[in-house]
């Protein structure tokens, strides 16, 4: 059973995930880069794009958030110094933003985009691994299958309008029942490794460097045995 999507492989493992070329929604600056592995309800995407060349944008059409897993990428804003991406160095860029997106040479990342019709956060927020981890909500004694674990996140980037939220987290080891996931959630793992299960055993497994997507109501369990760290991107799709 798929409960998650797997969107890369740090050991570069052939992925079971489809892939289509498309556009997300209209001027799209990648839409001739663009594989999409996922779109579904609050006009979210997921995927991966391969990208060498250079785009001027003069209103980026919606929030995507990318994380480089191969090269460089560089991202340009007037009046600031020029971000530049290499691999497992991630950034959000908020809707409506002017940017210069540059790669001299093949870049490859993952996304997690999302449409947004009226946009309350223009710019570019780049996600550390060395993130301010500041302690976050704990898991509900009811869906522990052991000790309540440590968690903590960095909320780099939130746009109500879109119920988008972007940054980095950290947790202790915990093991958590399979239950319907309560959100859309893109994540990139920095450190440490998570078994994910599905209802009919199945088992999931990533590690460092790998990125999935899990959609909303997806049933999945979770289990780690270290310390694991994460870029994420999470959605509450209104009922």
């Amino acid at each position: 059973m798929t409960v998650a999507l797997v969107l890369h492989r740090a050991d570069g493992a052939r992925l079971s995930t489809s892939f289509r070329e498309a556009a997300f929604g209209k001027n799209d600056p990648f839409a001739k880069h663009r594989e999409i592995a996922w779109e579904g309800p609050g006009s979210m995407a997921a995927g991966r794009i391969s990208f060498i060349g250079e785009l001027e944008v003069a209103s980026f059409p919606h929030i995507e958030t990318i994380v480089v897993v191969e090269g460089e990428l560089t991202l340009t804003t007037a009046g600031a110094t020029p971000l530049v991406l290499g691999p497992h160095a991630g950034a959000v860029i908020g809707s409506g933003t002017a940017l210069r997106i540059q790669a001299a040479s093949r870049a490859r990342f993952v996304f997690c985009a999302a449409a947004c019709d009226k946009p309350t956060k223009r710019g570019i927020f780049p996600l550390c691994a060395d993130a301010d981890f500041k302690p976050s909500n704990a898991l509900p004694a009811e869906i522990l299958l052991g000790p309540v674990p440590q968690c903590r996140s960095d909320n780099v980037f939130t746009d109500d309008a879109a119920h988008y939220l972007a940054g980095a987290w950290d947790s202790t080891p915990y093991h958590r029942i399979v239950r319907p996931h309560r959100l859309n959630e893109f994540m990139h793992l920095l450190a440490g490794s998570v078994r994910f299960a599905a209802p009919d055993g199945s088992v999931l497994s990533v590690g460092t460097g790998d990125a999935l997507f899990v959609p909303q109501g997806a049933p999945i369990g979770w289990e780690s045995s270290d310390r694991v760290a994460k870029f994420y991107v999470c959605q509450n799709v209104p009922a």
